[in-house]
């Protein structure tokens, strides 16, 4: 089996409040393979955002390793991740924040290649032309502003943005959560198709399982900085192990009306990482919890070829 492009093993992310250090992320282990694309999913405040920008150090890990090609990254000198961010691009989530106003459309494609030093300002503007025409936008966009553009055109440029470069690895975050449902379906073919044209490895972040199926070859399902499961895409919607990604499957909605899925409703709010459950996090909305849960966190275990659940029960129906 081939090296996998990116190895994340025991990430970690602490912060300090007040003179109390809390965790948002724990142990956080996986691998995604050379044009691969992982979903990352989990309601608001898993921690999904804090493990993409880990990875890229747009915030530095608390502790863990990431490897990317074989390289430690967690180690490299401003420097050498300087090198190293021409190959690891990050989409934002909004695309109205992620655009600078006062910058037209080509300043922003081209300003990672001066960054960069890579070609002549002509040279750069023939690339920002060329990305402009992957994402599905006219040439003569370079010389607009981001204002004169749909929301949708905006996330386009943002794909653009991190095109120009030429990465091997994508962090998309919520690319589509702040579009229009009309426009989400063609933003997520966009990326699906720009993925296989050019071989892309992506790690996509969404709190919409609805939304990673589409697109994505293996699912992990995050829950207050911890992993719950993680599964082959088709086979965590089939066959899903872990109860609180039941209950996110339970809340998507059917295209048949005829067809009669149950509801899971979960009780409460996701807690606060500043005060989290002892043993499983998830215990404390778990319907199926047991007294035991309280009593030590679950290993995250492979319960089938490729499917791993963080959970110590084995006879969930």
């Amino acid at each position: 089996m081939s090296e996998p492009l990116l190895r994340v093993r025991d990430l970690a992310k602490h912060y300090t409040s007040r003179g109390a250090k809390f965790a948002v992320l724990q142990d956080i282990s996986f691998d995604i393979g050379r044009g691969e694309v992982v979903g990352l999913v989990g309601e608001s405040g898993s921690g999904k955002t804090t493990i993409g920008r880990s990875i890229l150090r747009l915030v530095e890990p608390s502790a863990g390793s990431v490897r990317f090609d074989g390289e430690e990254l967690t180690t490299l000198s401003a420097t050498a991740m300087r090198r190293m961010r021409p190959r690891m691009q990050y989409i934002f989530q909004d695309p109205f924040a992620s655009l600078s106003p006062r910058m037209t459309i080509g300043e922003i494609l081209t300003e990672g290649l001066k960054i960069q030093h890579i070609g002549t300002t002509k040279e750069r503007l023939e690339r920002a032309r060329t990305v402009l025409e992957q994402v599905e936008l006219p040439a003569d966009a370079i010389t607009r502003y981001a204002h004169e553009f749909s929301g949708g055109q905006r996330q386009r440029i943002g794909i653009a943005r991190a095109l120009t470069l030429a990465p091997e690895f994508l962090v998309a975050d919520e690319p589509v959560s702040a579009l229009d449902v009309s426009i989400q379906a063609q933003v997520i073919n966009l990326l699906r198709d720009l993925q296989q044209h050019l071989g892309l490895t992506m790690l996509f972040i969404s709190h919409d399982l609805a939304v990673v199926e589409y697109i994505c070859d293996r699912i992990i399902v995050l829950y207050l900085g911890r992993i719950m499961e993680i599964a082959p895409s088709g086979e965590l919607y089939t066959h899903p192990q872990h109860p609180y990604t039941r209950a996110l499957l339970s809340a998507i909605p059917s295209p048949d009306p005829s067809a009669r899925r149950e509801r899971q409703i979960l009780n409460g709010d996701i807690p606060s990482p500043a005060d989290p459950p002892s043993g499983c996090v998830f215990r404390t909305r778990c319907p199926n919890a047991l007294p035991a849960c309280a009593e030590a966190v679950p290993e995250l275990r492979e319960v089938s070829p490729g499917h791993f659940k963080a959970c110590i029960r084995d006879d969930l129906p």
